[in-house]
């Protein structure tokens, strides 16, 4: 179907999973024979002055490049669209993220495509990956931005930094940049709190319910060295030997479920106390979690123990704010 176009056509075909802008595919074939090819559909135009080589159906890949090379120069994979390819799971959004140079305006948009405008593109694009897309921290700052709720945005870069992608550094230095950013103060917090060890969002919804309710402020992602090696409590306590456990949804598989009561009972062997929540209670009864937290932190308040500095040594919860 290609003969006689010669290498170029074919190292751009290549290139570009068999999508081609109008214009190149003139430019390396010649007007007449794309001209019949697309008149005898074995080739087919798929966006305004985009055609794709094939007469089948797009692949994922095509969809990609036919969304960046309908948006025009310079333009670029983002937010979840990118964040995706770059290896973020947990998050479902059947549209295409396409960034575009803020001086540019479109007449028509990619089909299935989401369009955004930036003046800070060019530095953020990925050097060498294929399509051309924003790098990852842009991506997930993007994605953060473009979310439809706060709750969204915070879960989003959570998820970033829970699942190594990228560290809290690199988010807050594209942060940094992006001075009109939507969501910015909240991500500012957000990342605050990650950086502190708070990396899901259930963890990031106990920060907000420890600060809501008054409660002094825990150690997070605390790390203890026990007789089965090296572990990470969520939240603890230690001048009241208090320990504090979000469980996520994994948490009710019989294995973690097991290693988590041999976590306890460690725990307890060692003189501290320990309470479970699950991260439903957090999110939906942030008073009757706080309630507890108060209580075992006013028990400890007693003879030989050890308040915060400053602290009266009375626990005392404030009227509190359910988390967004």
């Amino acid at each position: 179907m290609t003969r006689g176009f010669g290498t170029e056509f074919e190292r751009l075909r290549a290139r570009q999973a068999g999508v081609l802008t109008l214009a190149s595919a003139v430019g390396c074939a010649g007007r007449p024979a794309v001209r019949s090819r697309l008149a005898s559909g074995r080739w087919r135009l798929v966006a305004v002055r985009v055609l794709v080589t094939q007469s089948g159906p797009l692949t994922d890949q095509q969809q990609l490049w036919v969304s960046v090379l309908a948006a025009g120069e310079g333009a670029a994979l983002a937010g979840l669209t990118a964040a995706r390819l770059g290896g973020l799971t947990g998050f479902g959004d059947r549209r295409v993220h396409v960034l575009i140079p803020g001086s540019r305006r479109l007449r028509h948009s990619p089909p299935g495509a989401a369009v955004h405008r930036s003046r800070l593109l060019e530095a953020d694009v990925h050097p060498t990956l294929l399509p051309p897309r924003t790098r990852l921290a842009r991506s997930l700052v993007d994605a953060a931005a473009w979310a439809g709720t706060e709750r969204a945005a915070r879960a989003i870069l959570a998820a970033g930094v829970q699942q190594r992608l990228v560290t809290p550094a690199q988010l807050t230095q594209v942060l940094q940049r992006c001075q009109r950013v939507r969501h910015r103060a909240l991500m500012r917090a957000t990342l605050a709190d990650v950086a502190g060890g708070a990396e899901a969002l259930s963890e990031l919804d106990f920060c907000d319910l420890v600060r809501g309710f008054g409660l002094p402020e825990p150690d997070r992602q605390f790390r203890r060295e026990d007789s089965q090696g090296r572990r990470w409590l969520d939240a603890v306590w230690e001048w009241a030997r208090l320990v504090v456990e979000i469980d996520g949804r994994w948490h009710m598989d019989a294995a973690a479920w097991w290693a988590d009561m041999e976590r306890d009972n460690e725990l307890t062997i060692n003189g501290y106390r320990v309470l479970r929540f699950p991260a439903f209670a957090v999110r939906d009864n942030p008073e009757t979690v706080a309630r507890q937290i108060e209580a075992a932190l006013g028990q400890a308040c007693g003879p030989g123990a050890r308040p915060p500095a400053g602290s009266s040594g009375r626990i005392t919860v404030k009227p509190g704010r359910r988390p967004e």
